[in-house]
């Protein structure tokens, strides 16, 4: 779409579209860069569209290029600066043109990045706020990520039986919805809720879910999912003496990556790898 698109000589088609379409493109571009696991490119990208959205002084293009790039892949990738600067343009110009529904995502990041430096309390409460506005306007896009950051939210604040409680309701309106372009990171994130239950069949259940979420991000080709979730399958088995099993999966997906060894995600699957050498 990108390469064929010829823009119109006159903006009428932002008014028609509400955004500038080039502009919703490259932002949906570089989420699935990252999916794709490209994760520098995905952050060139998302800072590329931002500067270009701001240039053509439509609040509403840049809106969708912070919240549906900017900040989350900022988030994704840990780098909180970043995130906290892209966070604050889309609360300051959701806040200038009286665009609530942005103002109430922007929260949820603004929440997000909270519970990332660990204030749970303070994270938990914008962030909620936020997915309650989300909720009564109906405005479903990106819902289930949410959903998912506040699980991890609740679990990090100790409320562990409300973090099942969301993860569930995330995975059920994934089903519903059709809506599973974060289906393998909602499994991993249950399977991590389960091992915190420390129920007797705790390992074997998560483990369960950290294979469901592989075989779901290699079918979509989500190598980023797809690391995430064999980081936790290894960490598991790491912990349960089959360090060998660990190595072979962690190393199979890790070694794919070609970018991003200084994000987050890739770090932390290369010093697991490394202690298990």
């Amino acid at each position: 779409m990108l390469a064929d698109y010829v823009g119109p000589a006159h903006r009428s088609h932002i008014i028609r579209f509400q955004y500038d379409q080039r502009m919703a493109a490259r932002a949906d571009l570089a989420l699935i860069l990252w999916l794709q696991g490209l994760p520098d490119q995905a952050m060139r990208a998302a800072q590329s569209v931002v500067v270009d959205a701001r240039a053509t002084d439509h609040a509403l293009s840049l809106c969708y290029a912070l919240a549906q790039a900017a900040c989350p892949l900022a988030l994704r990738t840990g780098d909180l600066t970043a995130a906290e600067r892209w966070t604050a343009m889309l609360l300051d110009y959701s806040v200038r043109h009286s665009l609530k529904v942005w103002h109430a995502r922007g929260r949820c990041f603004s929440g997000a990045l909270l519970i990332r430096c660990g204030d749970f309390d303070a994270g938990l409460q914008l962030l909620r706020s936020g997915i309650d506005e989300l909720r009564e306007t109906g405005f479903a896009s990106r819902f289930t990520a949410f959903l998912a950051v506040l699980a991890e939210g609740l679990a990090g604040a100790g409320q562990l039986v409300d973090a099942i409680a969301t993860v569930d309701e995330a995975l059920a309106r994934s089903e519903r919805n059709e809506d599973r372009w974060c289906f393998a990171w909602l499994l991993r994130v249950k399977g991590k809720l389960v091992l915190l239950e420390n129920g007797p069949y705790a390992p074997a259940a998560a483990e369960g879910h950290f294979r469901h979420a592989i075989g779901w991000a290699r079918r979509q080709g989500a190598l980023s999912w797809e690391l995430r979730a064999a980081t936790s399958l290894a960490r598991l088995w790491r912990n349960q003496g089959r360090s060998k099993e660990a190595r072979e999966l962690l190393a199979s997906v890790y070694h794919r990556f070609t970018e991003g060894f200084r994000t987050v995600d890739v770090n932390a699957a290369k010093v697991l790898l490394d202690s298990l050498q």
